[in-house]
C-alpha cells in the first residue's frame, strides 16, 4: 500500500530510495499503461513501456536526480517519460521497418514434402536397426557403433574400448555373424554405409 504524498516520495527517490519508486509504481502504473496503450494501440507494447519508464526513472534518479517535485503529482512527470518510451519505440520499429525494406527478398523456399518424406523413411529404417543391434550383446554393439557407424579404425576402438585389437576384430566377427538373423545385411549395409 502507497504512503506520502508524491513530493515525499520524490525526495525518497532522490535519496536513492528503491521502495519510493515502487510506491510510485504503486500508484501511476494503471495511468502510465493506459497512456502508453493510446499512444501505441498495443497492449502488449503498452506494458513493455510501464517497464520501461520506472526503469528509465530509477536510471535517471540514480545518474542525475531531477529536481524537487514543484507539483503536487508526479503523474505529469512519469507520463512525459512513457511518452518518450513511445516516441523511442516508434523510432526503433521504424529504424527495423526501413531495414528490413533494404534487404533483398528471400528467395521462395521449395517443397519439403521429398526432404521430410525421406527423413521419416531414415528415422523408421534407424529404429528397426536399433531394435536389431539392441540384441546385441552391449561389448558388441559398442564395438559395432565406434567402428561401423563411426568410422575408428580397430586401434582407435580398441583404445576407446580399453581391449586389445584382436578382441575387436572377434566383435565384429560375431556381430556380423548375428546380424543375418537379425537384420538383412542389404539394409544394414544401406543404413550403415
Amino acid at each position: 500500500m502507497a504512503t506520502g504524498s508524491d513530493p515525499e516520495l520524490w525526495e525518497r527517490l532522490r535519496t536513492g530510495d528503491h521502495f519510493a519508486l515502487g510506491e510510485l509504481f504503486d500508484r501511476y502504473a494503471d495511468e502510465v499503461h493506459a497512456f502508453a496503450f493510446r499512444r501505441t494501440a498495443s497492449w502488449s507494447t503498452a506494458e513493455d513501456v510501464v517497464q520501461a519508464t520506472f526503469l528509465s526513472t530509477w536510471r535517471r534518479f540514480q545518474r542525475n536526480p531531477p529536481g524537487p517535485l514543484t507539483g503536487p503529482s508526479a503523474r505529469g512527470w512519469l507520463l512525459m517519460v512513457a511518452s518518450n518510451e513511445c516516441r523511442t519505440l516508434f523510432r526503433t520499429a521504424s529504424r527495423l521497418r526501413k531495414l528490413l525494406d533494404r534487404l533483398p527478398d528471400p528467395a521462395p523456399d521449395g517443397d519439403h514434402a521429398a526432404e521430410v518424406a525421406r527423413r521419416l523413411d531414415d528415422e523408421r529404417r534407424m529404429s528397426a536397426i536399433r531394435r536389431a543391434v539392441a540384441q546385441l550383446p552391449r561389448h558388441e554393439r559398442e564395438t559395432l557403433e565406434l567402428v561401423v557407424w563411426s568410422g575408428l579404425t580397430m586401434a582407435e576402438a580398441a583404445d576407446a574400448l580399453g581391449v586389445p585389437v584382436g578382441t575387436v576384430k572377434a566383435r565384429l566377427h560375431r556381430t556380423r555373424r548375428r546380424f543375418p538373423d537379425l537384420l538383412t545385411r542389404v539394409a544394414l549395409t544401406e543404413e550403415l554405409s
